[in-house]
């Protein structure tokens, strides 16, 4: 992506550090739109600060993991700032050396994945942080980045997308902006000059709901409500292709339960689309009478019958329904991804885009879409798990199967492997 031009909001995310208004903040907060190029404005402008500010000190930029990290920043540091800053990434002590020749600073890579990511960054003394989409980082980890930030003229430097009004840093740092001694910036796709307008209304057509409004609007909402705009009239079909008999892959999916329904679904996977072609659906809780796991396989074995099945994706928890699965030889298995919320917004995206349709036979999947719900209590974006099991087993296909489909990943502008979506 070549920039040509900035917007206002991107030149004050760049600058606002030698700007007399803005050079007392103690902190930068951008947020909103995703492809709103908040990400390289807000990374060109830290280097920029820190190297022309200080010298021989240390900084911290932070991801989600240092995977993610390398993947949607580092990697491209020398396209944004390569002809002005010499980069050099060591990687065994996780940390680059940036240099202009006259001055030297060292930036360290760290991962907020969870709770006990704080530890990682105890001790170290800094004289600024990034933190790349912070709203995924737990509490702990962000508190404890800002509090190494001890050395004179340290700032802090915050980028994301909007998540819930519950939030944690939206409550403690976007809402008391002002407070925090922050300038906040909120970022639309309008402001990234370089994005094609069709690919912008790609975008726009791609997310539906709660997603719609965070990832495109920049609004930090509720996830209420249904969890998928589901149309039976748009998301089934009630005729199977002809091609059905000529090409493509078949895949299974299950959702394990023994009291709990146990789900599972038959994929035909042909040119980047998916059907699911048939169902399995048994509740042990409302038939008084639970199934063993051979008895499942059983069932499996008829839902594929004699078609060539690629492979079964089944809810990682499942050991022994795996165990028996493999014990069996015929199918290979796969252990699903199971990140809920990403693997969500992956299935709406799908829908919306029409990649994924649910055959008119397959009643069970077809009621859960319709119940399947939000739950409105507490900060942390979940679905009320109730009537999710075939909800379940189609998000693990979407997550594991689709997610990786080259031809998916072109109509979609390339799909990340980790959540979330760059800003």
């Amino acid at each position: 992506m070549i920039y040509k031009s900035f917007s206002k909001r991107q030149l004050l995310a760049l600058t606002w550090w030698n700007r007399p208004a803005f050079r007392d903040c103690d902190a930068i907060i951008c947020d909103g739109a995703i492809r709103s190029g908040k990400t390289v404005c807000m990374v060109a402008g830290f280097f920029l600060w820190a190297m022309n500010t200080f010298d021989g000190e240390s900084f911290a930029i932070c991801g989600k993991t240092v995977a993610s990290l390398r993947r949607n920043v580092i990697q491209r540091l020398q396209d944004w700032l390569g002809g002005i800053y010499q980069i050099t990434e060591k990687r065994s002590d996780g940390k680059l050396i940036v240099s202009d020749g006259e001055r030297t600073n060292s930036f360290f890579l760290f991962g907020g994945k969870d709770e006990s990511s704080y530890t990682l960054i105890q001790g170290i003394t800094l004289a600024g942080v990034l933190l790349d989409e912070v709203a995924l980082m737990p509490r702990s980890f962000v508190e404890q980045a800002c509090a190494r930030c001890s050395v004179a003229g340290s700032k802090l430097w915050f980028n994301c997308n909007p998540s819930g009004p519950e939030h944690w840093f939206y409550k403690e740092w976007v809402l008391k902006a002002k407070e925090q001694n922050a300038l906040r910036l909120r970022f639309t796709m309008a402001d990234n000059a370089a994005l094609d307008p069709a690919i912008a209304e790609r975008y726009r057509r791609m997310y539906s709901g709660v997603f719609y409004r965070r990832y495109v609007l920049g609004e930090w909402c509720m996830a209420e409500g249904l969890v998928y705009e589901f149309d039976k009239q748009i998301h089934t079909v009630a005729e199977l292709p002809e091609e059905m008999d000529r090409g493509g892959s078949w895949y299974l999916s299950a959702d394990y339960g023994t009291l709990n329904p146990f789900s599972a679904g038959l994929w035909w996977v042909y040119n980047g689309r998916a059907i699911r072609v048939k169902e399995y659906y048994y509740s042990g809780r409302s038939n008084s009478l639970m199934k063993t796991d051979e008895e499942y396989y059983q069932e499996l074995e008829k839902l594929a019958g004699d078609r060539d099945i690629r492979s079964v994706i089944v809810d990682p928890s499942a050991a022994s329904f795996i165990a028996t699965i493999r014990r069996h030889g015929r199918f290979s298995v796969r252990k699903a991804r199971n990140d809920v919320l990403p693997g969500i917004r992956l299935t709406a995206t799908l829908l919306k885009a029409g990649i994924i349709k649910i055959s008119t036979s397959c009643e069970d999947a077809i009621r859960e879409f319709g119940l399947y719900r939000w739950d409105e209590r507490g900060e942390v974006d979940k679905p009320i798990k109730e009537n999710d099991h075939a909800m379940d087993d189609i998000r693990y296909f979407c997550a594991t199967v689709m997610r990786r489909d080259p031809i998916v990943r072109q109509m979609l502008g390339g799909l990340k492997d980790e959540d979330p979506e760059e800003g």
